[in-house]
């Protein structure tokens, strides 16, 4: 199995632990003289075996993540990790921009005036070249992925 594929698979495993809590909580409570659609038991055991499948799947993303590397010969955790912080520092510009953006809630021009501290143009150039850098770099795991063996 390549570790796209793994990766898939974990995804495919996190929407179901979610679609099982949700059914255990409609299903843990019922009115009094009534039966629940599904067995809470059952749903709960299903779960647990989910995760331990998860946990499993997860230990060899991380054990493949940790020999793989990146065309250019990088290891594939270092570049996940620099993803990561990519993520982040969008993240950070994302939020000033829009904290920037404040509506004026002024009704005189009397009243105190709000002030953008940063130039805002500036920032969302720089955002959007972490963007591209971060599009780059997924691209590039991307690869890594499907040519990674498990």
């Amino acid at each position: 199995m390549k570790l796209a594929e793994a990766l898939l698979v974990r995804a495919d495993c996190k929407k179901k632990l979610l679609s099982l809590r949700e059914r255990i909580a409609r299903n843990v409570r019922v009115q009094e003289g009534e039966t629940p659609d599904e067995n809470a038991h059952e749903l709960i055991g299903q779960a647990f075996l989910l995760l331990k499948e998860q946990q499993a799947v997860a230990q060899q993303i991380d054990r493949a993540n940790a020999r793989g590397k990146l065309a250019d010969g990088r290891p594939l955790a270092d570049a996940l990790a620099e993803r990561d912080t990519l993520i982040q520092q969008h993240a950070v510009l994302i939020a000033a921009i829009a904290a920037t953006q404040k509506e004026a809630d002024r009704y005189s021009m009397r009243e105190i005036k709000w002030v953008a501290q940063i130039k805002v143009s500036a920032v969302q150039k720089q955002a959007d070249d972490i963007s591209a850098r971060l599009r780059d770099l997924n691209a590039r795991i991307q690869e890594a992925n499907w040519q990674t063996e498990l």
